[in-house]
């Protein structure tokens, strides 16, 4: 019996005759619907965290890309939209050894769904996600986010996600300041971030309240 197994059934066993006890749950699990409002939240919040954002229709989305990946080569994952990738752009299968990732400027992606209160983009390793490595070596990361997977609070956020994938959760480019209390780019991921809404309904946006 393994370290592992031997732990699970000791807890088990101590909790065998444990009760069954609801958890009740009074957090807030459902906010604003509007897709405006949420967009523009989104991207303030986006923006906050220096991150640049771009919106694009479907038929509009690849020259955009081509744009934004113009003179430098990048990566991306299975099952990213064929006529969506720009020329020349590496495709992650068979996975990349670290090396050749960390050769490459950029990476583009899709994503689950956006968290707009927060401003956090979620991957769960679906098609055209990718596996965490792929997000985080690169130094930029373009996502590509529908303004229909745009939801208001976390609770809403997590329900997008299948709980057997492993999740990112992506709150602007990756900072720290633990050094000296000095904001460092680039220590734990992407240096810099790129979020492209796709918007085929022309969403109008709700201006910003002060």
């Amino acid at each position: 019996m393994s370290t592992r197994e031997n732990m699970l059934r000791r807890i088990r066993a101590a909790t065998a005759d444990a009760p069954d006890v609801a958890i009740e749950r009074h957090y807030h699990r459902h906010g604003n619907t509007d897709t405006g409002a949420l967009v523009a939240l989104l991207t303030e919040r986006l923006r906050d965290y220096s991150a640049d954002v771009h919106t694009a229709t479907d038929d509009a989305v690849a020259a955009l890309l081509r744009t934004l990946t113009d003179g430098v080569s990048c990566v991306v994952p299975a099952g990213f939209p064929v006529p969506w990738t720009p020329p020349g752009a590496v495709v992650d299968d068979p996975p990349l050894p670290t090396e050749a990732l960390d050769a490459i400027p950029a990476v583009l992606t899709l994503c689950s769904a956006a968290c707009a209160q927060t401003g956090t983009i979620a991957l769960d390793g679906g098609p055209g996600h990718g596996r965490r490595a792929l997000t985080l070596v690169p130094d930029h990361h373009i996502c590509l986010v529908r303004v229909e997977d745009v939801v208001d609070g976390v609770p809403e956020l997590l329900a997008r996600l299948s709980p057997g994938r492993p999740a990112t959760l992506i709150s602007g480019p990756s900072a720290t300041s633990d050094i000296e209390l000095r904001r460092v780019s680039g220590v734990h991921g992407p240096r810099s971030l790129t979020v492209v809404l796709l918007d085929n309904h022309g969403t109008t946006l709700e201006p910003k309240q002060r």
